[in-house]
């Protein structure tokens, strides 16, 4: 039996979110709006992105890069292409990341759903599945960066900002910040930074590999920019490995010196972190908890209804994670 809910609906390509009333479909054999396997009702949750869990890639340890993942994740439909939304009679594109949560009320897969203590701060613990846990990832799980080593961030966003925090949390000697913003670099020697410079310092590159005696262990492009991601190759020292995070423009491409790429520098893509959500956000939880993952400090929350100014203000960078509120609930 379908339920009515309100969802906030984009008619048109980057224009005005709109809230209206939707149809919800009742679950499906794995999904979740009731109760599934491994949860009851009452159940607090955390939504991250779909993995099918059983290809070759999940099963390998990888699930972010799921055979299915694009089908389960970008393509607004479930994997069989069934809509669970409908509108005014008609089907919703409503399953980005198997979720869509703009609305009250959403149809996840138990699969990318993460059981917290109904306890815990879950407006704070709300955007763990994605942003949060893609930085942070990045640094614990893709990296396994150890203490003493180094770590340059293009772009203090939100996944940037976990990057450093979990640098920290991992011992590093030094972590450098990099942002077209003053206050933004601010916050990040709050949270963790011990040099940052502007991005569009003079000579960036070569006084970052002079501050760290010829280039870090690892670097992350947060941004998706192709300039910006050649400033974090160029400085990786031999042996280190320069991340892509950001996400850029379907065409983007970049120039990289070959001879570098023989000094045994690495150049990958993460998505997500390369992180299983059943284990590592409760990892980031515990961490929250222990007062070393301070996510309050990058949240910001906003009525439901006020969707389109927590987009304003994350585009113009007034906000670091928008977090909304569903009619003064707890829960996002």
């Amino acid at each position: 039996m379908a339920l009515p809910v309100r969802a906030a609906l984009l008619q048109v390509v980057n224009g005005p979110f709109v809230i209206d009333e939707v149809e919800l479909e009742s679950p499906r054999a794995g999904e979740l709006r009731v109760r599934v396997t491994d949860f009851a009702p009452g159940d607090a949750v955390v939504l991250s992105y779909f993995s099918c869990r059983a290809c070759g890639r999940c099963t390998r340890g990888h699930p972010a890069y799921c055979e299915r993942g694009y089908a389960g994740n970008f393509s607004g439909a479930r994997p069989d292409g069934s809509f669970p939304m409908r509108w005014r009679g008609e089907p919703v594109r409503s399953s980005f990341f198997h979720q869509s949560s703009f609305a009250t009320h959403v149809l996840a897969h138990q699969h990318n759903a993460v059981k917290v203590d109904a306890a815990a701060p879950l407006e704070l613990l709300a955007p763990l599945g994605c942003g949060f846990q893609t930085g942070a990832g990045a640094v614990l799980e893709a990296f396994r960066m150890e203490a003493g080593q180094q770590l340059a961030v293009f772009g203090a966003g939100s996944v940037g900002l976990a990057a450093i925090m979990s640098a920290r949390i991992a011992g590093a000697a030094s972590i450098i910040a990099v942002d077209v913003s003053p206050e933004r670099l601010e916050l990040a020697r709050e949270l963790g930074a011990t040099d940052t410079f502007l991005a569009r310092e003079p000579e960036l590159t070569r006084t970052i590999l002079k501050r760290t005696r010829g280039g870090v262990d690892f670097a992350l492009e947060c941004v998706g920019s192709p300039q910006v991601l050649r400033q974090a190759f160029d400085v990786t020292r031999p042996l280190g490995t320069c991340g892509l995070l950001g996400l850029p423009d379907g065409d983007a491409e970049v120039s990289l010196p070959m001879r570098a790429l023989l000094s045994g520098k690495k150049l990958v893509g993460i998505l997500e972190g390369d992180a299983d959500p059943k284990s590592f956000i409760p990892r980031l939880v515990s961490l929250h908890a222990e007062g070393r993952f301070p996510l309050e400090k990058l949240s910001r929350a906003y009525a439901f209804e006020a969707i389109n100014d927590a987009v304003h203000d994350m585009e113009t960078r007034t906000a670091i994670k928008p977090v909304l509120r569903m009619h003064g609930e707890r829960t996002s």
